[in-house]
């Protein structure tokens, strides 16, 4: 797959007459059958290869051979009780990762199932964090073709015959899927995919006289919170479809017929580990030149009634299934072991140079979503669609009759970015299909407008509060809040925003947010943890533009988080210590996995409640949202913890220079990559934190904090700049370690965040252009002339700095977020050729295979860490930079700080200054004290 001159060329376009002969292209010119302008390519015989991991080297291995084995003790622990850790690096999938990632299926946050560019349904991830990587074959699109007098018959399934997931033995007697017609080799059709759409284009196979589109289809529909919520899929195709299986047992399958032609199969299917069921749906339209048929189930071996080479027989005999199926009813219940399937036959007479389109659609319903820890939650469809095991039915007939609709609004969102001829073609199609994640990311979006802790299991509720000791966390914020929403009061004319809002409610919930539920995403499917906001500070913006409800719901949850705590011991794995599970005001890494909402951080490596980057990315995604959307009611809500969180950094400033110091230990994203006193990243993180708290202490009526953040702000930059800016670029930290003079990448990130809220820049124009111009020249065009990304670290002599594990490797997100920054400082051409080295690596033909899988990182050598990774979503950051709003552009030309005037001080700050940093260091006294909010 990866050939020689990958570093070596550079194609500008992939236009669809490269992959289909231009007559066929003139056929499918209706109806939206033919692929777009701008797609990503690939011919469906293309070798699928497989992936190759990182390794560490010898020395990273020594330095964590201690972490390796206090890891290796946890995963085995937890897998005792029947959980999965967090992070595994021990267990491997029996389906070895592939390139032959396509467009997933389905909405957001109800389970999603991948489906390969090969045409293979693969990665199901129904369970909440359970991927099942392995393609199963059974489920294909099979055509079958017949003509008057009977000559030039065929019959294939399309998928190439020769693949991996079909096995190598086909017996001649074999009633399986090996005696279907594998006939398609794939050379002439192609693969389009525009997400949440893809095109499979067979242009004259398996009849040469036949050209076929199938159109897959999607409900991912900007700002639309109900249809973006639905487990199905549409395909406008010409052909026939099998149906999903597992093998567990008790399964039964039940043809149905509903209203508009829609007829089809419910396959109800049992789970194992006491997870909810699942109800499968494959179904099909029937128009007056379209029969639809169905075999409501079949088997793969030699007992089974009818055998999957059965129906392969009587389709090619008679095209279609008998009508009396319909009346047969549910099916007798599969045995262990049993696989049990279905077939919906769309049948229909196509004249010569004739047109003829069929539609079907594939729908799953499993409503209750059922953490490992107890707590169960329906998913957000069943408010639309209520609970029962026959809603799938009800969502294939909806899919069927609204698909058109969908289409519509994808085209009006997509086509003025398509269309925009300054950005390059291979941008517009990467920008949309790196939102894969948000549907096979694990998504999970849950019918819950606010967390109580009676939606917990009531049993396990009294066995967590047995030995607790509740503290009552929010009374001390309540005041403050109250001032605040008070301060707005007399200060605005429209005072109706914030009217019936009670200042005291600890939800942090407002009425016009709480009706689109919650929402979760992993880190990755190889990192477990939802929602980890350290990667979402880079992710976030494709949420904030596509769904910014969601967003800010997000954003509501972790203010929420930090004004918890939790007292429950923890033991660290980096260095073997103990401490408790999460601090009031420090903002937690993640979400949880197996109990998200209340048991918090279950990342477990190091002390996040000492990371210097949570809190400055929380004040700084908060204050974007709420300069983004202008919702008065969310900065309501969030003010208290912004307060918390940024009182909580004072620990943090040891020689009273406004600068928090790194404690010499990875405190930050980089958690393998050791930091030493001031950092560019941490630091730059905090001045425009600072900047940001201030703004919106301005903006709330805050001035009392307003003022103190910005005398902060006065005294630490110039701080900053002395210890860190070397007149080129600045330092990677203040240390004297032999990296502290290392050229990161990321080394503006703050200054990323302070541009996109519209603050001014935290450092003079010539500075910052200086530094991005040193990352571009070093960090960008010395690793493989730029084809690659941008590598972490490096070190002024034009070598990588191979300190750690992380440092020598090119995080895709990173670049993604550097070259927005480059956008904003008015460096297009660069940002482009930056970010352009993660397509050419990741998702280029020559490249190394990583579509709709991108990870978080690879090496030199394109070895990959974390497939299916949230923070690449990051690429949303550049086209918030290309097109910022309209609040963001029309800030007000005065310099922020200017508009805050100081008052004079008298023996220091206010009586609240150090109020959060002594709550954070009693908190240290409690043994197994818990501390909850009412979330």
């Amino acid at each position: 797959m990866v050939s020689g001159n990958i570093f070596h060329c550079r194609k500008n376009s992939w236009p669809p007459q490269e992959y289909i002969s231009k007559s066929t292209l003139q056929l499918f010119d209706y109806d939206s059958s033919a692929p777009p302008e701008q797609a990503w390519r690939r011919r469906l015989n293309s070798h699928a290869n497989l992936l190759k991991e990182f390794r560490v080297t010898f020395m990273e291995a020594i330095k964590m051979v201690r972490l390796g084995i206090r890891i290796w003790s946890y995963v085995r622990e937890e897998a005792s009780h029947g959980r999965k850790a967090p992070i595994d690096p021990f267990t491997r999938e029996s389906c070895k990762p592939s390139a032959s990632q396509g467009v997933p299926l389905g909405g957001m946050g109800s389970g999603s199932i991948s489906r390969g560019f090969r045409g293979e349904f693969r990665q199901w991830q129904i369970i909440p964090s359970l991927c099942e990587a392995s393609p199963v074959m059974a489920n294909q699109f099979s055509i079958f073709i017949s003509r008057e007098g009977g000559n030039k018959n065929f019959a294939s399934v399309l998928a190439p015959g020769q693949h991996e997931g079909l096995g190598s033995s086909r017996k001649p007697d074999d009633q399986g899927i090996s005696s279907w017609g594998w006939n398609l080799s794939g050379q002439h059709s192609t693969y389009h995919a525009l997400f949440p759409r893809a095109w499979t284009v067979y242009d004259g196979e398996p009849d040469p006289e036949l050209k076929i589109s199938c159109r897959q289809i999607s409900p991912f529909v900007p700002h639309n919170y109900r249809e973006s919520s639905l487990p199905a899929a549409v395909f406008v195709y010409t052909n026939s479809i099998g149906g999903s299986s597992h093998l567990s047992g008790d399964h039964v399958n039940e043809p149905f017929k509903a209203e508009d032609g829609v007829s089809g199969v419910l396959l109800y299917h049992k789970t194992a580990k006491g997870n909810p069921p699942v109800t499968f749906a494959i179904a099909a339209c029937e128009t007056q030149n379209v029969n639809v048929s169905v075999l409501p189930s079949f088997g793969l071996s030699e007992g089974s009634s009818t055998t999957a080479k059965g129906m392969w027989s009587k389709m090619v005999k008679d095209g279609q299934f008998d009508q009396e199926n319909f009346n047969s009813g549910p099916s007798m219940p599969s045995s262990p072991g049993e696989t049990l399937c279905a077939a919906v036959a769309a049948s229909m007479w196509v004249e010569p140079h004739g047109k003829c389109t069929v539609a079907f659609s594939l729908a799953w319903s499993s409503p209750k979503v059922k953490f490992v820890k107890g707590s169960t939650f329906n998913r957000r469809y069943t408010k639309f669609y209520g609970t029962s095991e026959k809603a799938a039915a009800d969502l294939a007939h909806d899919a069927l009759t609204h698909y058109n609709r969908w289409e519509e609004e994808i085209e009006k969102w997509q086509n003025p970015i398509l269309k925009d001829e300054t950005l390059p073609e291979w941008y517009k199609f990467t920008l949309f299909n790196e939102l894969y994640f948000l549907v096979a990311g694990g998504t999970i979006w849950i019918d819950s407008p606010l967390l109580s802790s009676n939606m917990r299991n009531d049993q396990d509720r009294v066995r967590e509060l047995e030995n607790t000791v509740v503290k009552e966390t929010e009374d001390k914020m309540s005041d403050r809040k109250r001032t605040v929403v008070e301060r707005i009061m007399d200060s605005t004319c429209d005072s109706a925003v914030i009217t019936g809002h009670d200042p005291a409610d600890e939800k942090l919930s407002g009425d016009d947010d709480a009706d689109v539920g919650r929402f979760l995403y992993l880190e990755g499917v190889e990192y477990i943890m939802w929602c980890t906001y350290d990667v979402h500070f880079y992710a976030s913006f494709a949420l904030l533009e596509l769904f910014p409800k969601i967003e800010l719901n997000i954003q509501r949850d972790f203010a929420r988080a930090v004004l918890c705590e939790d007292g429950r011991k923890v033991k660290f794995l980096a260095e073997g210590n103990w401490g408790i599970r999460k601090v009031y005001g420090a903002v937690p890494h993640d979400l949880g996995t197996h109990d998200p909402w209340h048991e918090m951080n279950a990342y477990n490596i190091h002390d996040t409640s000492k990371w210097k980057d949570l809190n400055p990315k929380f004040v700084l995604q908060v204050y974007r949202d709420f300069a983004t959307t202008g919702d008065l009611e969310f900065g309501v809500d969030v003010w208290p913890a912004v307060r918390a969180a940024m009182e909580y950094m004072e620990q943090f400033d040891r020689d009273g220079d406004g600068l928090i110091e790194n404690d010499g230990f990875p405190d930050q994203t980089y958690d393998t990559w050791t930091v030493h006193g001031v950092s560019t990243y941490c630091g730059c993180l905090w001045l425009a934190a600072l900047q940001a708290a201030a703004a919106m202490a301005l903006d709330l009526g805050d001035r009392e904090f307003a003022e103190k953040c910005k005398r902060k702000f006065l005294k630490a930059k110039p701080a900053f700049e002395e210890k860190l800016w070397n007149g080129t670029y600045f330092n990677y930290d203040s240390g004297s370690s032999g990296n502290s003079k290392s050229i990161q990448a990321d080394q503006l990130a703050g200054q990323w965040y302070t541009a996109s809220s519209g603050l001014p820049p935290l450092f003079e124009d010539s500075k910052i252009k200086s530094a991005l111009r040193k990352v571009y020249d070093f960090n960008v065009m010395k690793v493989k002339g730029g084809r690659m990304g941008a590598v972490n670290g490096m070190h002024p002599n034009g070598k990588v700095d191979e300190t750690c594990m992380q440092s020598r490797e090119v995080w895709t997100g990173v670049t993604y977020g550097l070259a927005a920054t480059m956008i904003l400082a008015g460096m297009e051409e660069e940002a482009f050729a930056t970010a352009e080295g993660i397509f050419l690596a990741g998702w280029s033909e020559d490249g190394y295979g990583y579509w709709f899988q991108t990870p978080e990182a690879w090496t030199m050598d394109g070895h990959y860490r974390s497939l299916m990774y949230m923070r690449p979503l990051a690429i949303w950051g550049m086209q918030y930079a290309i097109n910022r709003p309209k609040a963001i552009l029309e800030a007000p030309k005065i310099n922020i700080m200017d508009r805050i005037h100081l008052s004079p001080v008298i023996g220091g700050y206010s009586h609240n200054e150090t109020g959060v940093r002594k709550i954070a260091t009693k908190a240290r006294c409690f043994n197994n004290s818990v501390f909850h909010c009412a979330c």
